[in-house]
């Protein structure tokens, strides 16, 4: 570490191993106060990659990050590191057919906007590039507009400029980031059906339920715990089909007063295959 700490080393978890350890590397940040490569995200990168049938065991390792989240002022980045040096891409890595593979990393896209902490993604992955980054040569944009597969790879592109719209607008994704009342957990334990539910809150009193199948199962009918009664709306659904996805969708709903996740009112919704929906009162609560 640099004299006055104008340079700051951090140790981050990187690779997860069976037993829930991990690897650790060392990134040097310049220019920002605190930052860390948050283990619990990293665990989550891959989950991802693990195919479904082995998902179960390991979804209590994704809440690991959620323990010092609030501690200091976290990055989640998708950098550079994770497309290079014999790695491959990002879709490249996801398990399943062709479909699945997307529907994975739109998934887990989704995910990583909600999760609290700053995020960071490398060139390449708005549109989920196939070949590893390659210093000496141009993006492979031609992706866009050429191949059975373009509109897959434009959906991602589309679904990265929606994450980033509903960011910005929606003050419980980023206000509270590194404030332990801006995360709530509503279910974390259901490993039998790789599905987890938490929900962002900001000073404001705005709020944004996240949930996420990370199987290729549509499940309907299924209940949650919600903070406020009213009517709730999807503001996210990373299954639709202009992104790519399957187009399992929901109407807005009214919250039903029946007790589910230890609060008194509940939705009940449509899950997609492989996906992360976010959902906020139809109509916000006043500024």
């Amino acid at each position: 570490m640099t004299p006055g700490g104008a340079k700051l080393r951090v140790l981050g978890a990187a690779v997860l191993f069976s037993t829930g350890a991990a690897a650790i590397k060392a990134v040097e940040f310049t220019g920002w106060q605190v930052a860390c490569l948050r283990s619990g995200v990293a665990a989550l990168a891959l989950f991802a990659l693990i195919p479904e049938t082995r998902r179960r065991p390991t979804l209590k390792v994704l809440g690991v990050g959620l323990v010092y989240a609030f501690t200091e002022n976290f990055v989640l980045p998708l950098s550079h590191d994770e497309v290079v040096h014999g790695k491959g891409s990002l879709l490249g890595r996801m398990p399943g057919d062709e479909w699945q593979r997307f529907a994975n990393l739109r998934a887990y896209y989704g995910f990583m906007w909600a999760h609290p902490g700053k995020k960071l993604l490398f060139m390449g992955g708005e549109f989920a590039q196939r070949r590893e980054w390659n210093a000496d040569a141009a993006l492979d944009w031609h992706l866009l507009e050429h191949g059975d597969a373009a509109p897959l790879h434009t959906g991602v592109q589309r679904l990265v400029r929606d994450l980033n719209v509903v960011y910005r607008d929606f003050a419980a994704l980023h206000r509270w980031d590194v404030d332990p009342r801006g995360f709530e957990w509503i279910r974390h334990h259901d490993a039998g059906h790789s599905l987890f539910v938490f929900q962002r809150r900001a000073d404001d009193g705005s709020t944004v339920l996240v949930i996420s199948n990370f199987t290729p199962v549509v499940r309907r009918n299924w209940r949650f715990g919600v903070p406020a009664a009213g009517r709730w709306r999807e503001i996210i659904n990373t299954d639709l089909a202009v992104y790519g996805g399957s187009g399992v969708a929901n109407a807005p709903r009214d919250v039903e007063p029946i007790a589910c996740d230890g609060h008194a009112q509940s939705l009940c919704i449509d899950l997609p295959p492989l996906a992360t929906l976010m959902w906020a009162p139809a109509s916000p609560p006043a500024a």
